[in-house]
């Protein structure tokens, strides 16, 4: 057994539930590093040699251990696993209503206690990604216990992410379990039909954490002029119109992206005349809308990640203020803007500021109406906020 014995005071973190080992947290290891496998199971001690919690170890990675479990008595394998894993599905069972969507997150990694592991649900396909060693050192234990637990879905891994980089991992993609004979995938969320593209899409094919925030787009939709940046599939779009938005210009510079959404407006029998979709980059059509004097009712802002650790807070905060400042400008007043930020190193108080910063700028007086986040499963651990990688709010100006 791996034993790894941090350095004296670095277990503080580790003793309030925070899942998380760096490199610089650890005095030594037991064994030789050229006999580690990544992902494998150690014993974590204090400097003193006193038991922390059972991890997985990864030498590849500057999270040098990700905790399983602090209880001595557990023995981390498939049986863990399979208990942790049917946990994390009841939560959803007993927290959704399943009877008004049929895709939605199964299993979230750390706050989920599986390490690295991403499951979603698109109506009978099941999405997996593992995104540590120490999901991929388990990963066919995974694949077994999902097929178990869904036998007539097919299992489709999407482990073709820039995070599996940093773990010494190279991406993989494809089908795993069942049949390949389709081309996107139709789910259905709140009376209202999407088509996903799980091979080539955002993330595992949809934006599955926005779920509670399309509905409020929905509800404050009626009667506006809007614009919707970043639009990708019109998971905004969609919604905003089913709402009763009068017009809509929405920005995507994917032209495949383009293409599934108005797929989608089809689908939903909305009618695309009011629609006018823009294949460019965000940064710039914001600022020849801004020199024509556009002006809109309701601004959705749902950038992709600018900051993906916070190594990359101060950039990625330049980004925000800028296509905040803008979004801002081209409201009407009384206008509302609803505002992300999915970068995990981006806290929820300095993205405030960030906003804030935007409307003082842009000259506007801007009031939070509601501060918003993802759906409820996507869970966070109280002892985990780097979880909480989504944040926005409903502004009005």
């Amino acid at each position: 057994m791996l034993q790894v014995r941090l350095k004296k005071g670095r277990e503080r973190a580790l003793l309030r539930g925070h899942p998380w080992v760096f490199a610089g947290s650890i005095e030594g290891i037991g064994q030789s590093s050229s006999e580690i496998i990544p992902g494998e199971t150690c014993k974590v001690l204090d400097a003193r040699g006193n038991f922390l919690a059972w991890g997985a170890y990864n030498p590849n990675s500057k999270i040098r251990i990700r905790i399983w479990t602090g209880n001595k008595e557990i023995e981390v394998g498939p049986d863990y696993l399979r208990a942790r894993l049917e946990q994390a599905i009841q939560l959803r069972r007993r927290n959704l209503r399943i009877a008004t969507i049929d895709s939605y997150r199964l299993a979230h990694a750390e706050s989920d206690g599986l390490p690295g592991l991403i499951i979603d649900r698109y109506d009978d396909i099941i999405v997996v990604q593992f995104l540590s060693a120490s999901a991929e050192f388990w990963r066919e234990v995974y694949l077994d216990i999902l097929k178990g637990f869904f036998p007539q879905e097919r299992i489709y891994e999407r482990s073709d992410v820039d995070v599996r980089g940093l773990e010494g991992l190279s991406p993989r993609r494809g089908l795993v379990h069942g049949n390949d004979d389709f081309e996107y995938i139709q789910i259905q969320e709140n009376q209202l039909k999407y088509w996903v593209d799980i091979r080539q899409g955002q993330k595992t094919g949809f934006f599955l954490d926005q779920r509670d925030n399309r509905v409020l787009v929905r509800e404050i939709a009626d009667e506006k002029s809007v614009l919707d940046c970043f639009a990708y599939t019109g998971g905004f779009t969609i919604p905003a119109l089913a709402g009763g938005a009068r017009n809509l210009l929405a920005i995507e510079i994917s032209s495949d992206a383009i293409s599934l959404g108005k797929k989608n407006i089809e689908l939903n029998n909305l009618f695309p005349g009011d629609v006018e979709w823009l294949q460019e980059d965000v940064f710039q059509s914001l600022r020849r809308l801004r020199d024509q004097n556009r002006k809109f009712d309701l601004v959705i802002l749902d950038p992709p990640k600018f900051a993906p650790t916070s190594a990359h807070a101060q950039r990625a905060a330049r980004g925000y203020k800028d296509i905040n400042l803008l979004g801002m400008k081209l409201l009407n007043p009384g206008g509302y803007l609803v505002t992300f930020s999915c970068s995990g190193g981006v806290s929820e108080e300095l993205f405030q500021k960030i906003v804030a910063g935007a409307a003082r700028d842009a000259g506007v007086d801007a009031r939070i109406l509601k501060r918003l986040g993802p759906g409820v499963d996507h869970p966070v651990s109280l002892n985990f906020p780097e979880g909480a990688y989504l944040k926005g709010f409903l502004l009005q100006v």
